[in-house]
């Protein structure tokens, strides 16, 4: 029974990552926001050219030259408010370094008491350009 379940789970996750895409690597699919059907956005980490914390649980991502992802921790990112650097890195179930709206991911900083520091996020949604004008400025990546 188990070798069924570990098949089923192994054919899911490889249909999820055949989802049919539109040019800008942006999925068909929808994600469910507030009740009403939302086009699920995906980029690829290796696009993401700036980040900054907002509040206690936000972090806002710059993706490539326009677009911007808000990232909702799961109890806050302490460390992100000095770092330099940091990684972001897609949950088990993601095939590659895409990564979507809905999805987990974790984001690694240097630690202010350890050599790393890991918080758990969840890409909530890609901000609108009026919403990115209407950030205050030290928020805006």
């Amino acid at each position: 029974m188990r070798a069924l379940t570990a098949s089923a789970v192994v054919s899911v996750l490889a249909l999820a990552a055949c989802a049919p895409t539109e040019a800008g690597g942006r999925t068909t699919g929808t994600a469910y926001s507030g009740g009403e059907p939302q086009p699920r956005r995906c980029f690829s980490v290796q696009q993401v050219s700036n980040y900054t914390r907002g509040e206690r649980d936000q972090v806002f991502l710059r993706v490539g030259r326009r677009d911007v992802y808000e990232l909702t921790a799961a109890g806050g990112c302490p460390d992100m408010d000095f770092a330099q650097q940091m990684a972001l890195i897609p949950d088990g179930g993601a095939v590659g370094s895409r990564i979507c709206t809905d999805d987990w991911a974790r984001v690694v900083v240097p630690g202010s008491t350890s050599r790393v520091s890991t918080c758990r996020v969840r890409v909530s949604r890609q901000l609108t350009e009026a919403e990115v004008a209407a950030l205050p400025p030290r928020h805006r990546p």
